[in-house]
């Protein structure tokens, strides 16, 4: 492929993902942002050799690139967008572009779902490559195991994160929508991304479409339990295969835990599919694995080495991803922003440390956890903590009314009266030696953010060795 391609928007996780896919393809590679990536995903870009230029300024496509691929984080108003849409040069948007270039005479692997979607895609390109199938992938986080999220293979097949957030200004569809499944799990649905989806009706019609452009005969599986799933199904007339940990076509037997990693064997109706041990925390992870399991087993691609491909699996960054440990205090970052991810992870972490206290601090960035609609699903979420720490929640110009923000001094009020102590701490600074402060040998600091919280993970760190070196 011989392209030069410029990239709008290569901050973002998949859009980074995209350029390395063109890169890998031999194309001439570059891309724009408001600012330097922050980490994993300008280190990434730094490795690959992709120029970053920033800020957005029309001045970036004077280099005259056969094709610019938009991601939906451009708005119409952004003045590179505006010199795009003048200068007649050809665009495409991130899903499309994908389509269009990397998906024809591949087998695409769909993994959608509110949760869990970035681990289990992740999951499921590590089992087929750990079995020699070398497969393509584009993944929204980097799978530890490769060090990067994106990979042209020369199996058949090409594992893909489905996102149901829309695609570009100029198509307010959700991107999954773009992939051409020949093999789908919807992990779950919830309402989330309140910024682009009034309701949870508005979630399920967009999953609705997902299942119904699955081809019949090829598999769709589906957790045994969720009703918003049910309801896509019962609108669809789609059939689907079932998974789930304790009940569904495909189910664990026998579990067992140790410090939070489980050990079952597999289940297909009545017959058993190989004993398996997931290295990972929490029933959320499990959750992900037989779903991940599942699907290998129904496109056939499931061989002897499946339980040690699953053992070796080193999970995603940003995904319980432990930075370090100091003075006995363990620093764990995630990617939780959902009030749902919130207490699962709260939940994964406590089971693997039962011993010592969970200490969370989160970073109110999202477009999710700005908005008061999750204000008392949020207090719920941070119940599974023995104290929490919030900073300042992010400004972002959106023109978010004041009655539609989360109400900080009441979460926090709210958590004080379940027994949780929480405090608002807007310098980061001060939110970083509060929280050491209350810290001691076999506790964990879990922060968790959609971004990547200032770089507070290092601070704890250093403030940790500097209190017990």
């Amino acid at each position: 492929m011989n392209l030069r391609v410029h990239i709008l928007g290569i901050g973002g996780t998949a859009m980074s993902a995209v350029a390395g896919l063109f890169r890998q393809a031999g194309c001439d590679v570059r891309g724009s942002d408001q600012a330097r990536p922050y980490p994993p995903v300008g280190d990434l870009l730094d490795r690959l050799g992709i120029p970053v230029l920033h800020p957005y300024d029309p001045k970036n496509l004077l280099w005259g690139p056969d094709l610019v691929v938009v991601g939906n984080v451009i708005r119409r108003t952004n003045p590179e967008a505006q010199a795009l849409l003048e200068s007649g040069l050809p665009y495409d948007s991130f899903p499309e572009a994908l389509r269009r270039y990397f998906l024809a005479d591949r087998i695409p692997v769909v993994i959608a779902g509110t949760h869990g979607k970035t681990t289990t895609a992740s999951l499921v390109a590590h089992l087929l490559a750990a079995q020699g199938r070398d497969p393509s992938f584009l993944i929204g986080g980097l799978p530890r195991n490769f060090d990067t999220n994106h990979h042209l293979g020369r199996g058949p097949h090409v594992v893909l994160e489905g996102d149901e957030y829309d695609t570009a200004f100029f198509d307010k569809t959700p991107k999954f929508l773009h992939y051409a499944p020949q093999a789908a799990v919807i992990n779950n649905i919830e309402f989330d991304h309140a910024d682009i989806f009034a309701d949870l009706e508005a979630v399920i019609r967009a999953f609705a479409a997902f299942a119904e452009i699955v081809p019949p005969g090829h598999p769709l599986l589906v957790p045994e339990s969720d009703e918003s799933v049910r309801e896509v199904l019962r609108r669809t007339g789609r059939p689907a295969i079932s998974f789930g940990v304790d009940a569904g076509t495909w189910h664990c037997e026998d579990l067992r835990w140790d410090r939070g990693r489980p050990r079952f064997r597999l289940v297909r109706g009545t017959t058993p599919a190989g004993v398996f041990e997931v290295p990972m925390i929490g029933r959320q992870n499990l959750h992900n694995a037989v779903g991940a399991l599942a699907l290998l087993h129904e496109i056939d691609a499931a061989g002897p080495d499946l339980p040690r491909a699953l053992a070796s699996f080193q999970g995603v960054k940003k995904r319980q991803e432990i930075r370090g440990v100091a003075g006995g205090v363990t620093v764990m970052e995630d990617f939780a922003h959902h009030p749902t991810a919130v207490r699962e992870t709260l939940r994964a972490v406590r089971g693997a440390w039962p011993d010592g206290r969970v200490v969370a601090l989160f970073e109110v960035e999202s477009n999710t956890s700005r908005r008061r609609v999750f204000q008392q699903d949020y207090v719920t979420a941070f119940r599974e903590a023995d104290e929490v720490f919030f900073c300042r929640p992010y400004d972002k110009p959106d023109n978010l009314p004041e009655d539609q923000k989360i109400d900080m001094g009441r979460l926090c009020g709210d958590l004080a009266a379940a027994g949780v102590p929480a405090h608002l701490v807007p310098d980061l600074e001060d939110l970083a030696r509060e929280a050491v402060a209350r810290v001691r040998p076999g506790d964990v600091l879990l922060a968790m953010s959609g971004r990547d919280f200032h770089g507070i993970h290092d601070r704890l760190l250093s403030l940790l060795r500097s209190r017990d070196p």
